[in-house]
Formats: C-alpha cells, sequence, structure tokens
C-alpha cells in the first residue's frame, strides 16, 4: 500500500515514551530526520498511516478497547478463557492485569497523539509540497485523529459529562515537545475534542475524495487515498461530532450531525444476499470509519473467537438468545454468530471478523470503530430526547426493520432499556455498549451485581505515574 513501509515502522516508534516519571513528557526518537519524512507528500502520508497503524494493536483498538477490557467490563461475555479478566468483570482497577490494561491505554493512546502533533507540527511549513487537495485532507485526518483518540481517553478517564463536567479528567495534548500538559476539566476536554472536529470538518468539507467525488488511482501514492472509510473521512468526522454532542447532552447539535451523515446516502445497509452468502459478516457496506488489520482473521478470529482457541470469548446459547429477545429472525442473531461443537456446544462465538478468503477484499480485514447503526441510535436518542417522540420511533424502527424485526408500533415505555438491548445487540464486540451505560450513568449493568455508579467503576483511575509524579487531581 505505501511506496517505504519501512518509514511506517519507524514513525510508530518514532515518539516513544521518555524514560522520565510523567508519561506526557515525549520526545521523539526518529531513525530518520524530520526533515527526510516530511520533505514529500508521500512522507506525510506514510506519517499518517503510522498513527493508523499504531491503533491496530491488541492493547488498544484490535482488542481491548473493543471486544476485550471494554467488552467485559460492559458484561459481553459469560465465557473468556483467560482468568486475567475476572478482575475486570469486577471492576477491581487496583488488581494488577487491570491495572496493566488500563496503563496500556493510556500510553498507547497519548503515544498515538504524539505521532499526530508531529506531523501537525510539519504540515503547515510543507503546505507546498501537497498536489490536488491533499494538504487539507491530511491535515484534517490527522486533527480528526488527534480528536477521537483524546476523546476516547476521555470516555475511560473522565466521569461521565452529566455526573460532573467540571471534574479533572484528561490532559489535551496539542504539541510535541518535552513538556507536561495541564489537566483540564471533563467539559474543558470536551471542548478542544470539538474544536479539533471542527477544524477537521472545515478542511475535509470541500476536499475530501467521499465528498468531492474526486477518484484516486493506484497511481496516486499506490492509492493511499482510494478507500476513505478506513481514514477518518468527512462523515466519520460528522460521526464523531454526533457521538461527542452526545456525551455532552447537546441533543439538538447530536442531531444535527447524524442527520448529515443520513443523508449523505454514502452509507447503505448491509445486504441479506450477502449475509446469506456468507460475505460482509463484518457489515463493511456500514461502516463509517474502521481500521485496516491485514491480520483480522489470523490475530482477531482464530486466536479469540474460536472454539480451538485458549483464549477465547463467547456468549452462552441461552444468554444470547435473551440478548435478541427470542427474535432468531435478526440478522445479527442469524448470520453473525458460530455455534461450538462437543465441550463448547453451547458457546456462541460471533463471525464479525471472521471474514472468509474467499469474499471480496472490500469485505476483509476491516476493524469497524463507526457503523451507520450507531448513527441511526443516536439520531433515535437525540429525537426522543427532544420530544420528538414519533420521529425518534420511525428513525429506531429503520433500524429494526434493516436486522429484520417488526416495527414497533410505539415507543417502549422504558425507551433507555429498549436503547442498551439494541446497543448490546448491535455492537457486540465493538466496544460501544460499556460507553453507553457511562454516558448514561445507569446504576446496573446487565449480568452484574456491581453498582457502576456507587462504586465509581465508570471511570478508570489515572495510571500512578500521572497522580504520583505530575501531581494530577483526582479524577473520579
Amino acid at each position: 500500500m505505501m511506496k517505504k513501509i519501512h518509514y511506517i515502522y519507524m514513525v510508530l516508534v518514532a515518539v516513544a515514551l521518555a524514560s522520565c516519571n510523567d508519561w506526557l513528557d515525549v520526545q521523539p526518537h526518529s531513525q530518520i530526520e524530520d526533515s527526510e519524512l516530511f520533505s514529500s507528500e508521500s512522507g506525510y502520508k506514510e506519517a499518517l498511516a503510522g498513527v493508523y497503524s499504531s491503533m491496530v494493536g491488541t492493547s488498544t483498538y484490535a482488542k481491548e478497547m473493543t471486544f476485550g477490557f471494554i467488552g467485559v467490563l460492559g458484561q459481553e461475555w459469560d465465557y473468556y478463557s483467560s482468568a486475567q479478566y475476572d478482575a475486570v468483570a469486577t471492576y477491581d482497577y487496583e488488581a494488577a492485569y487491570p491495572t496493566n490494561y488500563i496503563n496500556a491505554i493510556w500510553k498507547n493512546n497519548y503515544t498515538g497523539i504524539s505521532n499526530v502533533n508531529n506531523l501537525l507540527a510539519h504540515i503547515d511549513g510543507g503546505a507546498s509540497l501537497f498536489s490536488e487537495d491533499n494538504y487539507e485532507v491530511i491535515k484534517g485526518e490527522a486533527l480528526a485523529l488527534r480528536a477521537m483518540l483524546h476523546f476516547d481517553l476521555l470516555r475511560c478517564f473522565g466521569v461521565g459529562f452529566a455526573v460532573n463536567p467540571d471534574m479533572p479528567s484528561i490532559p489535551y495534548s496539542t504539541a510535541l515537545d518535552y513538556h507536561v500538559f495541564p489537566q483540564l476539566t471533563v467539559a474543558e476536554a470536551a471542548t478542544q475534542v470539538l474544536a479539533d472536529l471542527l477544524q477537521a470538518e472545515a478542511l475535509l468539507r470541500e476536499a475530501d475524495p467521499i465528498v468531492t467525488g474526486r477518484v484516486i488511482t493506484e497511481l496516486d501514492d499506490n492509492g493511499y487515498l482510494i478507500n476513505r472509510r478506513v481514514h477518518l473521512n468527512y462523515y466519520a468526522v460528522k460521526a464523531l461530532q454526533a457521538r461527542v454532542y452526545m456525551w455532552m447532552g447537546r441533543y439538538d447539535e447530536a442531531l444535527s450531525a447524524a442527520d448529515e451523515v443520513i443523508a449523505s446516502n454514502v452509507f447503505t445497509w448491509s445486504t441479506l444476499e450477502n449475509m446469506e452468502r456468507g460475505y460482509d459478516r463484518c457489515l463493511a457496506d456500514e461502516h463509517i470509519f474502521a481500521l485496516n488489520n491485514l491480520t483480522l482473521k489470523a490475530d482477531i478470529a482464530d486466536n479469540y473467537f474460536s472454539e480451538g482457541s485458549t483464549s477465547s470469548f463467547a456468549v452462552n446459547r441461552e444468554r444470547l438468545l435473551t440478548y435478541y429477545d427470542n427474535a432468531t429472525q435478526d440478522y445479527r442473531y442469524t448470520f453473525l454468530f458460530k455455534a461450538g461443537t462437543g465441550t463448547t456446544f453451547d458457546n456462541r462465538y460471533i463471525t464479525k471478523y471472521d471474514e472468509p478468503a474467499t469474499s471480496d477484499s472490500y469485505y476483509r480485514n476491516k476493524m469497524p470503530l463507526i457503523r451507520m447503526p450507531e448513527v441511526y441510535l443516536i439520531k433515535s436518542e437525540a429525537e426522543y430526547r427532544t420530544s420528538l417522540t414519533d420521529e425518534a420511533l420511525s428513525t429506531l424502527n429503520e433500524l429494526r426493520t434493516r436486522r429484520n424485526l417488526p416495527a414497533l408500533q410505539e415507543l417502549p415505555s422504558d425507551y433507555y432499556a429498549e436503547l442498551i438491548n439494541e446497543y448490546r445487540r448491535e455492537f457486540l464486540g465493538e466496544g460501544q455498549l460499556f460507553f453507553l451505560y457511562k454516558r448514561l450513568n445507569h446504576p446496573v449493568i446487565a449480568y452484574s451485581d456491581i453498582d457502576p455508579v456507587a462504586t465509581r467503576s465508570y471511570t478508570f483511575p489515572l495510571p500512578l505515574s500521572e497522580t504520583q509524579s505530575a501531581e494530577r487531581e483526582a479524577n473520579r
């Protein structure tokens, strides 16, 4: 895909955590000089590719931030063969394994942010190097990445916005230098996230090929910009805005952002035909933003969702039926799970990441981070919260009917219970359920007897390096 693959590796390690005690004291330690890397348009593309590649790691979005740590916190699984998740399931953040997971999320996200900041520190001075609208595209993506990585840190290490927006949360890193960034409140950090997203939106609105229709060929840096769905494209930025606005309780703005994504008609629903053929298990047609993971089947599907693995995750068949309210005609139930055999007969393993090698490359190697169903659910909830109840019902039914469920004649008496159920059904193995519980500040997480509000389990403790050496204020 890239001309100089060795660059990517070097970019990934270009910004390592310094040996000092503070995790945000970062310095570039690149084996290639910035002047070489950022001397061409291709160099900027390769630097950005390095950040995306760094997100495809088991400590972050290829496992722990999707189906592993975050999935267990959301009580999505009732079987995981690794005992290291036992303490996670009980929200014992002082235990060794949860501490390691939490520290890794902090470390890896801020390292990715530092790499983005390195690119942003150079790009304005190199604007003349770019052809077409690629300066705007690359800079817009970089700003969106910085926003997304910070927002997920905020979702982990900041209290819910509705709980206390003035509570100390995380630093927002905007430069690559030896510097301790100040700890911001939840509201301040969210505002910074939005500022980056709004700047990204302005850059991408008139430049992103997914909007303009500009044709990208293999001759254009080996087709780097061809598949905009594996980049933080314009509509991914709008979907992220909708996610952030919901987090902040700004429902009118969330609705507006969601409406724009839906109205674009760029993203379709996965088809029954493909599901019946065993294709599009990852629901690629619905991807707004996904990570390209070339070893998705070997590293994820075969290791973590296979009865032959010693590290697998599964749901008991009876529990899975409760997830889907015994509606076995639901396409998600019908096509996205496989049964165990022998002693694991009662286990059900998701097949989202097990795309067959015979399917078109379009459907393979995609780790979804933002999909259209989330935008519809955000839209429905925003409509409900702004008293547009008829519209909220219609939007919810759009998702239900696409999954082969009957349309509801009226909104459920407990709308939020239904919302939680839909998130569980739709995003199993994608990491969104726990964050919904947290945003709602829900006192009960199904299949757990621990009150996450009373125990403050929705907010991860800051790493000790931050509280001891950087003297951060308590975040929960």
